[in-house]
């Protein structure tokens, strides 16, 4: 046998290598002839082929079938679940080795960069879904390392909703629009849905994450997100850590409230979509740092709970979260479909040094994607779709197959063979290839799981415990709303008789919104918090948080540009509102661009308000919208800007104590102050 070097299948990759390997398959149509799919020249483009100018359509006319056959075949299947969902590129940065735990080689160098894509998206509704639904969201993560894809599968909560990959189905089809009506669509609060949660109590657990501000998130770019699953990291001296991974946005974790959520849907679907993509164009990349929860093989079973269980957090009090990288997203798509819809991720896409453990969801995620994206993009070979495409070479023995485009030129395509001297060949794992960790098996055949696995109210409980104050208020009008959507009398009973082990005030009050008699029993006897739970403790900044300017005619000019200079050197985005689009005068004949109309905004889609106020050739229609705005604003706890002649938008009252809002009258640190309100983001004591 020859021994074969693997040193020319390795290719260099840096941050960039991505980018180019895309420009090869990039198309600029703009500026070329019209042509069909065998490049000939159309000479008309809007009429099919008639026998005379008013008769019968003629089947030779080819280019009309190819134009709308290609139209009607352009959709391909959505995604069973996380249909509705948006992506960009980016780069991920290590900042420092971890090669005592791993031998991946994209976490072997500080300052090591590696390429990447990434994918966002809800669960529940179809493509054409909203965005702000109240649901579970994900983040598949694709690194083009020089190993080979590595697919890091992320949700927006560190618990999962079942504890065995055998009730995927089960937890979905409940979840989903009821089959006999198609409806809700994206939304939970229905029959099917709470029945599940009911009778299957190992469900609650997310459930409840689900009714937290974190299932109704402020952007994309203010996602928290977990592996939920526990992997293995294995070093190159085949020693093994348990670990779980955690990507914390820098802007931190925010959330809008639930009426926000539910007007957004309708005012812009595209909420999270847009937001992504704007704060890209506008250069505010967005960056999450990427921490790691190691638990050495030996300390397995030193926990309360069991570790390999999905529908159980890993405390960070208790297993610190080490940061070992930052991943910046810093480049949009050129095409939804090419780069989105067809991007596929699988958990089982590993390098040598990221293994899987006996999770029992884990283990059965690793043969469902696969077969899932067979189905939606139509062939084994959708691995070699640019978007899915690795950076380094690859060479095996499949062949053929749907829309294979590849030509191997072999002769043979078999192991072993000596015609091709026995290649392509097999790489020991000491030269790089991937080698599963030789874990200890021994048993008997069962569909029984630990007793561990059957704690369903412990941490439940310590996430409750966890909340805040508005935090367990918003929680509870969540349930109000969702389980008070159930038709079901039956139903509203037993889920407060599931949610009374939890907390047994919380459960009494929902009982009595919900039209139910009050559960019998109480919450467990567990009083634990862990501070790391709530989002009260996250990252503040004013950065990148959008504020409307209301503004009409004659303002004063110096104060509007010395508060605008200063929301724009804190990274404010700043959206100038008036009744008409054009440009609006300050008192000194400044020109001031306006970018929306009281009509084609909406409060609702802004995080604060500047308040100038001034001159409208519709007065009363003016001073209305100036008012509405500030009324949705005020009434959500946003902060809110008052320039010196918008005072008499917003007086003090028995009614209200303005807190959060910031007055520009003899206030020399107006503009410093409006920022650090607007970072602040929510005025709780507000009335």
């Amino acid at each position: 046998m020859v021994e074969h070097s693997s040193s020319n299948h390795q290719k260099r990759v840096n941050e960039n290598s991505k980018n180019e390997q895309l420009e090869k398959f990039r198309v600029r149509n703009a500026g070329n002839p019209m042509e069909t799919n065998q490049a000939r020249k159309i000479s008309d483009d809007e009429r099919i082929l008639t026998a005379g100018e008013r008769g019968p359509g003629l089947m030779e006319d080819v280019h009309y079938f190819e134009k709308i056959t290609s139209f009607v075949h352009e959709e391909i299947p959505e995604r069973k679940v996380h249909a509705r969902g948006y992506g960009a590129h980016g780069v991920f940065e290590c900042y420092q080795s971890m090669k005592a735990y791993t031998k991946a080689g994209f976490l072997q160098e500080a300052g090591k960069k590696t390429p990447l894509f990434v994918r966002f998206s809800t669960v529940q509704g179809s493509k054409g879904s909203k965005d702000t639904a109240r649901d579970l969201r994900c983040l598949g993560v694709k690194f083009y390392t020089e190993e080979g894809n590595y697919d890091m599968t992320m949700i927006a909560f560190p618990v999962l909703i079942n504890q065995d990959a055998m009730k995927f189905v089960d937890i979905i089809h409940a979840y989903q629009p009821e089959p006999r009506t198609g409806i809700p669509q994206a939304a939970g609060a229905h029959d099917t849905f709470w029945d599940y949660v009911a009778n299957n109590p190992e469900a609650l657990h997310m459930t409840l994450w689900v009714m937290s501000d974190r299932g109704i998130l402020r952007s994309y770019r203010m996602m928290e997100s977990w592996s939920v699953n526990t992997y293995l990291f294995v070093n190159e001296q085949g020693v093994a850590t348990f670990v779980r991974f955690v990507w914390k946005p820098v802007l931190g974790s925010h959330s809008l409230l639930q009426d926000e959520a539910q007007k957004i849907g309708g005012i812009d679907p595209d909420f999270h979509r847009r937001d992504l993509r704007e704060a890209i164009d506008r250069g505010a990349f967005p960056e999450y740092e990427l921490g790691v929860q190691l638990i050495p093989k030996e300390d397995e079973f030193k926990f309360d709970f069991d570790i390999l269980d999905a529908t159980k957090f890993w405390p960070e009090e208790l297993i610190p979260v080490q940061i070992i990288g930052k991943m910046t997203l810093n480049r949009n798509v050129d095409n939804e479909f090419s780069e989105i819809e067809q991007a596929a991720f699988n958990p089982g896409s590993v390098v040598p040094g990221i293994d899987f453990s006996n999770d029992p969801v884990l283990q059965g995620r690793l043969l469902a994607y696969k077969t899932a994206q067979y189905h939606r993009l139509g062939s084994k070979n959708y691995e070699d779709l640019p978007i899915n495409r690795p950076l380094c070479p690859f060479h095996n023995n499949q062949r053929k197959g749907y829309m294979r485009y590849r030509i191997d030129v072999d002769e043979t395509s078999y192991h072993n063979n000596s015609l091709d001297n026995n290649t392509p060949y097999t790489t020991p794992p000491e030269k790089g290839g991937f080698a599963h960790y030789p874990a200890k098996t021994e048993g008997h055949v069962t569909r029984k799981r630990p007793a561990a696995f059957d704690d369903y109210y412990t941490q439940p409980r310590i996430f409750w415990n966890s909340l805040t104050p508005i935090e367990k208020q918003h929680m509870i009008k969540a349930l109000n709303y969702q389980v008070g959507s159930v038709k079901s009398e039956s139903v509203r009973q037993q889920t407060v008789g599931q949610l009374v082990y939890v907390d047994k005030g919380m459960a009494d009050i929902v009982a009595d919104n919900v039209g139910v008699s009050r559960p019998d029993g109480t919450n467990v006897p567990v009083s634990t918090s862990y501070p790391s739970l709530s989002q009260a403790g996250t990252p503040k900044y004013a950065y990148s948080l959008k504020v409307g300017v209301l503004v009409g005619n004659g303002f004063n000019a110096d104060e509007v540009a010395g508060t605008i200079k200063a929301l724009e050197e804190h990274g404010v985005f700043v959206v100038v509102v008036s009744d008409k689009l054009g440009t609006v005068l300050g008192d000194n004949g400044m020109k001031l661009t306006v970018n929306e109309t009281f009509l084609t905004t909406n409060p609702y889609l802004l995080d604060s308000l500047y308040v100038v106020g001034g001159s409208s050739s519709n007065q009363n229609q003016f001073n209305y919208e100036v008012k509405d705005y500030i009324r949705v604003a005020y009434n959500h706890y946003k902060p809110i800007g008052i320039a010196e002649a918008g005072r008499a938008y917003l007086e003090a009252s028995n009614e209200n104590n303005l807190a959060g809002v910031v007055f520009a009258s003899n206030n020399p640190d107006f503009a410093k102050e409006f920022v650090a309100a607007i970072a602040h983001q929510r005025f709780w004591d507000r009335k």
